[in-house]
C-alpha cells in the first residue's frame, strides 16, 4: 500500500463515517491522484480553473471534482459542465453568473456559500447579511439552475485553537439556522490538514485535506 492509500485510509479511520473527506489535489500530478483513485477514493478538491479543467480531462469520469478555490465569473464557464461542487461562493454577482453557465449546460450545479470567519482580511466571504439576502431571492426561485448545499468557511491561520473552535462553532450555528429553511443543506465544510478535527468537533461534515494526504505542495516558479 502506497503512503497515499495509507494516508487516506488513516484518515477515514479517525473520522466519523459521515463527514466527506475531500482529497485536496492542487499541484499534485495525476500519478498522485490516480494512486488516490485505485484507493477506492473519488472526491478531489482543486483551487485553480486551469488545473481543475486539465485534470478531469486526463482522469476518470466518475471523479467528483470540487471547486475549492476562489472562483472569478469569467472562468466558471469552464468548469459549468462538469463540476461537482463548487464552495466558495462569496457574491450575488457570482452566483448569477454559475445560474446562467448552469442553464447553458442544461444541469443544476450544486454551490456551497461561503462566510467570512477568518481574521485575515485575504479570506474571502460573505456576511450574515448577504447571506440571508441570498438565502430570500433563492427561496423567490431567482436560482433555477443551482442548488445551495450548504456553508463553508477558512478559519483564521493561528495557533490558538480556542479561537479556530470559535470560528467553527459560529458557522456551524448559522448552518443550523438554515437548514431549518432549505432542506438543501447537505455539507458544512471546514476543516483542512491543520484543523479538521476541530472542524469535525464543531459539526463540520466536508475536510478539505491535501498535505496530510499527499505530502507537501511544490509549487513551481512563475513564468
Amino acid at each position: 500500500m502506497t503512503d497515499i492509500c495509507k494516508n487516506i485510509e488513516n484518515i477515514k479511520k479517525n473520522i466519523p463515517r459521515e463527514v466527506t473527506l475531500v482529497a485536496v489535489s492542487k499541484t499534485k500530478p495525476v500519478e498522485d491522484i490516480l494512486t488516490a483513485y485505485h484507493c477506492k477514493h473519488r472526491h478531489f478538491g482543486e483551487n485553480k480553473v486551469q488545473e481543475l479543467v486539465g485534470k478531469y480531462e486526463t482522469l476518470p469520469k466518475d471523479i467528483h471534482w470540487h471547486m475549492i478555490g476562489h472562483l472569478q465569473r469569467n472562468k466558471v464557464k469552464y468548469i459549468a459542465p462538469f463540476v461537482y461542487l463548487i464552495h466558495g461562493v462569496d457574491n450575488l454577482k457570482l452566483l448569477k453568473e454559475i445560474e446562467k453557465q448552469a442553464a447553458k449546460n442544461q444541469r443544476e450545479i450544486a454551490i456551497l456559500l461561503q462566510i467570512k470567519i477568518a481574521e485575515e482580511d485575504t479570506k474571502f466571504g460573505m456576511n450574515e447579511e448577504t447571506l440571508r439576502d441570498i438565502v430570500d431571492l433563492y427561496q423567490s426561485g431567482s436560482f433555477s439552475h443551482i442548488r445551495i448545499k450548504g456553508l463553508m468557511g477558512m478559519a483564521t491561520n493561528t495557533t490558538d485553537k480556542e479561537q479556530i473552535a470559535r470560528e467553527f462553532q459560529y458557522l456551524h450555528g448559522l448552518y443550523q439556522k438554515y437548514q431549518q429553511e432549505l432542506p438543501s443543506f447537505q455539507y458544512l465544510s471546514m476543516g483542512m490538514s491543520g484543523d479538521y478535527p476541530i472542524a469535525i468537533a464543531n459539526g463540520s461534515n466536508l475536510i478539505r485535506v491535501g498535505s496530510a494526504i499527499f505530502g507537501a505542495r511544490t509549487y513551481l516558479p512563475a513564468q
